[in-house]
């Protein structure tokens, strides 16, 4: 994948929730919540806080989905983002 965001962005694909509960009931797609986190996949020359790879969490509703390659990313504002989830 070739895309560089500019500005202070940060391209991010979300990470899946799993679409079981505990109990083994399984959760529609149209009654799933998107997920508030994911994983830094491109970062603008702008942003020096945040790296390749990471985890981050941001609003539910933060960002503009694009497609890329048959793949969803978002591609964020840093000011979106709340932190970084370490490990």
């Amino acid at each position: 994948m070739n895309f560089q965001p500019l500005g202070k962005r940060v391209l991010v694909q979300r990470e899946e929730e799993a679409n079981t509960t505990s109990s083994g009931i399984i959760i529609p797609d149209n009654a799933q919540e998107k997920p508030s986190k994911g994983k830094v996949v491109a970062v603008s020359t702008e942003v020096s806080e945040l790296a390749c790879g990471e985890v981050v969490v941001f609003g539910k509703f933060s960002g503009n989905e694009i497609s890329l390659e048959g793949e969803k990313f978002l591609v964020l504002e840093t000011d979106d983002i709340f932190g970084i989830i370490k490990f």
